[in-house]
C-alpha cells in the first residue's frame, strides 16, 4: 500500500518496447561512429579504404582481416604492424581497412602521418605540447602512415622520436607504413634514426609488401578507359 507499481506490459507492449530501444541503440552507435570517423582520419579519402572496397589482389590483406578479428588481444598485449615496402603496394590502403573495421566496432583509430602532426606540433611548449601528445595516446589505435617523408631536420627527428616514445610508454598499439625497407630500419645511418626505429621495431611485427606499384596501374586503367571513351567506336 501507498508504493507506486509499475504497469503490467502486454507481450505486445514489451515486444514494441524492446523495439524502440533496440532503435535508439543503433542510432547512438552510428552517431558514434560517425563522430569517430570524423576525428580518426587526417584525409577524408581513407573513409573509402575498406574491406568491402578491397579488390582481392592484395596477399597481404588476411593480416588485416586477422588483426581486426584479434584485436582485444593486440590491444590486450600493445601488438603493432609495421607495413614496409615499395610506393603504391597497398600498405596504407591495408591500414585504412583496419581502421575502418575497427571505428566500426567503436574503437577510436586516428590515423594521421608525421608532417600532419609536425605542422600541429610546432610552436607548442610545456603543458599544452604534453597535452597535445597526451591527445594522441587516447586513441586506441594510432597508425602514422608514410614514416620517412617528414623532413628529416633535427628539430623534427627530435618531435618524431616523442611521439613515437610517448605511444610506447602508452602502451598501447601502433600501426606505422612506410617506403623504407627493413634493412634501412634496422641499421639506420645515425643515433636520431635509431632511437625512432628500435621503439617502432620492439613492439610492431613486419610485413612486407612486394610487387607491382598498384597505383601506376591503375592510373594506366583509367588511361586505357578514358582513351576507349574518347576513341569513335570503329577506330581501331
Amino acid at each position: 500500500m501507498g508504493k507506486n507499481k509499475h504497469p503490467i506490459e502486454c507481450s505486445c507492449q514489451r515486444t514494441e518496447r524492446e523495439k524502440q530501444e533496440t532503435l535508439i541503440s543503433q542510432q547512438k552507435h552510428l552517431d558514434r561512429v560517425r563522430r569517430l570517423k570524423a576525428e580518426g582520419f587526417s584525409d577524408p579519402a581513407m573513409l573509402d579504404w575498406t574491406f568491402e572496397n578491397d579488390n582481392g589482389r592484395s596477399p597481404q590483406m588476411h593480416h588485416a582481416h586477422r588483426y581486426v578479428e584479434q584485436w582485444q588481444t593486440m590491444r590486450t598485449e600493445n601488438l603493432g604492424l609495421l607495413l614496409w615496402g615499395g610506393v603504391g603496394t597497398g600498405k596504407s590502403f591495408l591500414a585504412g581497412c583496419i581502421a575502418n573495421a575497427l571505428l566500426e566496432k567503436d574503437v577510436p583509430v586516428l590515423m594521421t602521418n608525421f608532417p600532419t602532426i609536425l605542422n600541429r606540433i610546432t610552436g607548442l611548449f610545456g603543458s599544452d605540447r604534453a597535452d597535445f601528445l597526451a591527445s594522441l595516446n587516447a586513441y586506441d589505435l594510432l597508425i602514422l602512415d608514410d614514416l620517412g617523408a617528414e623532413r628529416g631536420t633535427e628539430y623534427a627527428l627530435e618531435q618524431v622520436f616523442a611521439v613515437i616514445d610517448a605511444r610506447y610508454r602508452s602502451r598501447k598499439p601502433l600501426i606505422v607504413t612506410t617506403n623504407l625497407t627493413l634493412d634501412a630500419l634496422k641499421h639506420p645511418d645515425d643515433l636520431a634514426h635509431a632511437r625512432i626505429y628500435d621503439r617502432i621495431l620492439e613492439i610492431c611485427a613486419p610485413i612486407l609488401f612486394g610487387g607491382e606499384n598498384l597505383r601506376v596501374e591503375k592510373a594506366n586503367e583509367m588511361k586505357i578507359a578514358a582513351r576507349n571513351l574518347l576513341l569513335p567506336d570503329n577506330a581501331a
